[in-house]
């Protein structure tokens, strides 16, 4: 199964891109962030015709999250991170996907910094954190993908003496984020990549995208049950350089059968060999 996640940065006024990637790139899962649409303004017909079903938690003019599934339909599980009822930003989905738990997530920019903002992105990794807490140790396969915000090393950023100041990669964020992955989760492209520079996001300034001056900021963390079946990834950086795309690029991951749990069984006599 491939997953991707991408922050489209406005599902309608970049759906040409969104569609000829699609097209191009065939993912069976697509987690979507930054859609800035209502929830009636979702491109539902267009993002069918591609041969994808959808749900979606859309936001008028901000935020907004959706996922995707290549001749299928997600079951939804969860709608909105719980914790705070009177959060109404639209930044959380969860669904099933063929046994697989998709979570999709838009975390907080938390600029300016320090600042209510700031204090808002925090208190919403608690609140992840803590949801979090309750899914890294299941049977059952997970995925938190999306959008981050989060900046985790300086290997992660070009010429990060420059980010120091920024909300995502204040020493505050960085290390809620490492309790976050410390909990059990697997940093699934910084796995399969240790020690090579990957990118996510480009400014649309001073031509970042041609200096190759990017972020790491979209991740793919997998559960304890998920991680062993990781089979590849990478970053579909050529997307950032096509007309009116997003200043994110589609990250992706492969995820391979479920050999390890077939042979328990197997050998337990719960299946036929």
């Amino acid at each position: 199964m491939k997953i991707a996640t991408y922050n489209v940065n406005g599902v309608n006024g970049r759906l040409p891109v969104l569609l000829r990637w699609l097209e191009e790139s065939a993912p069976d899962v697509v987690c979507l962030q930054e859609l800035k649409a209502p929830q009636e303004k979702f491109p539902l017909d267009a993002i069918e015709e591609a041969g994808y079903g959808a749900i979606w938690h859309g936001q008028k003019s901000w935020n907004g999250v959706a996922i995707l599934v290549r001749g299928g339909q997600p079951t939804e599980l969860q709608r909105g991170l719980p914790g705070d009822p009177d959060d109404l930003h639209s930044r959380y989905i969860e669904a099933d996907v063929n046994g697989i738990r998709i979570c999709c997530l838009y975390l907080p920019n938390g600029n300016p910094a320090p600042g209510p903002k700031f204090d808002y992105k925090l208190a919403w990794m608690e609140r992840l954190k803590s949801h979090a807490k309750g899914l890294v140790g299941n049977d059952h396969p997970v995925v938190l993908t999306g959008d981050f915000n989060v900046i985790p090393t300086p290997a992660d950023a070009y010429k990060p003496e420059r980010w120091v100041e920024d909300a995502l990669f204040r020493p505050e964020t960085r290390a809620s984020f490492e309790e976050l992955v410390a909990q059990g989760w697997t940093d699934a492209i910084r796995t399969l990549y240790p020690n090579d520079t990957i990118y996510t996001f480009w400014d649309y300034f001073r031509n970042a995208y041609g200096r190759n001056a990017g972020l790491r900021i979209d991740h793919f963390l997998l559960n304890e049950s998920l991680a062993p079946r990781l089979k590849s990834g990478g970053v579909d950086h050529y997307v950032r350089g096509w007309e009116k795309t997003s200043d994110h690029a589609p990250v992706w991951i492969e995820i391979g059968e479920e050999k390890a749990r077939r042979k328990k069984e197997a050998a337990a006599g719960q299946i036929d060999r």
